[in-house]
């Protein structure tokens, strides 16, 4: 019959979520710059154009992480970006 392996350590799991945690708590959050803004539809376009320009797709992960359309064709959107290119 064979033997069930024992269960590995967590220790090294629990101290890396404890760590993040911690760094998430003091405002440390270093995955992703973001930034939400609140502009006219043609505004909006030229403000994402403005940011794939600056950071390009391929090497920052720029995207448009969420948009919504507001009254008066405003359009609330925030842009997501790594913070360095590696």
């Amino acid at each position: 019959m064979a033997k069930v392996p024992a269960r590995p350590p967590m220790d090294g799991l629990k101290r890396r979520i404890r760590q993040h945690r911690d760094e998430r708590a003091r405002g440390k959050n270093t995955d992703f710059v973001r930034k939400t803004y609140c502009l006219d539809r043609e505004e909006a376009r030229a403000k994402a154009r403005e940011w794939f320009d600056a950071f390009p797709k391929a090497a920052y992960w720029t995207a448009v992480e969420s948009w919504r359309q507001l009254e008066g064709d405003r359009i609330e959107f925030t842009m997501r970006r790594l913070p360095t290119a590696d």
